[in-house]
């Protein structure tokens, strides 16, 4: 049987490509169930570029291809941008659901090579301020990651990347609201998210 490195859901394709990920976030949804929709995305192993292509045949038929599986898909970032000059050669449209910490992993501002090949990102905002983020998130690069989360968003606008901050409903009504005015001054869209996949 062959490994799914794949999943449709709402008219997208979604793409799992890891499951590691720089943060480790109390609301996290795989702290709580093995999948989405019915999937189990907890990976054996993580699939090669072609591996995934392969499962794409014809990404136009599909409203977006979206990297987003257990994982932080930024992690893979070789592997997401041949990905993703698959779908855009066979006109498809792509998205990127990420942390927004992709510079600070990777050590650089990875922007520029996305730019072209991804058409939008929704970043996981999740919380006011930098000390706030890391009190949920827990991420590996502390309370640095919010900097980083911010200067990526404005990397990715300044490319002609649309941008869209999204926020878990888990928080309280001043915390959201506070977000979606540090968003908006990012000039980036703003997103309340209804459960945290």
């Amino acid at each position: 049987m062959t490994e799914q490195f794949t999943y449709e859901l709402h008219g997208a394709l979604y793409v799992n490509l890891t499951n590691r990920c720089t943060n480790r976030c109390d609301f996290c949804i795989r702290t709580q169930q093995e999948g989405v929709g019915g999937y189990d995305l907890w990976l054996k192993r993580e699939p090669s570029a072609e591996e995934v292509i392969a499962q794409i045949p014809d990404p136009a038929r599909y409203d977006e291809i979206v990297f987003c599986g257990y994982g932080e898909p930024t992690l893979r970032l070789d592997a997401l941008l041949k990905i993703a000059a698959h779908v855009k050669e066979h006109g498809g449209r792509t998205r990127i659901n990420t942390n927004g910490q992709a510079n600070l992993y990777h050590k650089r501002n990875v922007v520029p090579e996305m730019k072209g090949l991804i058409d939008s990102v929704s970043v996981s905002l999740n919380a006011p301020s930098a000390e706030e983020y890391e009190a949920i998130c827990h991420s590996d690069f502390g309370e640095a990651a919010y900097a980083g989360i911010e200067s990526f968003v404005r990397s990715c606008l300044a490319a002609g990347i649309e941008a869209t901050c999204s926020v878990v409903d888990v928080l309280s009504v001043e915390d959201i609201e506070r977000c979606e005015v540090l968003t908006k001054k990012m000039g980036a869209k703003f997103r309340l998210r209804h459960d945290p996949a």
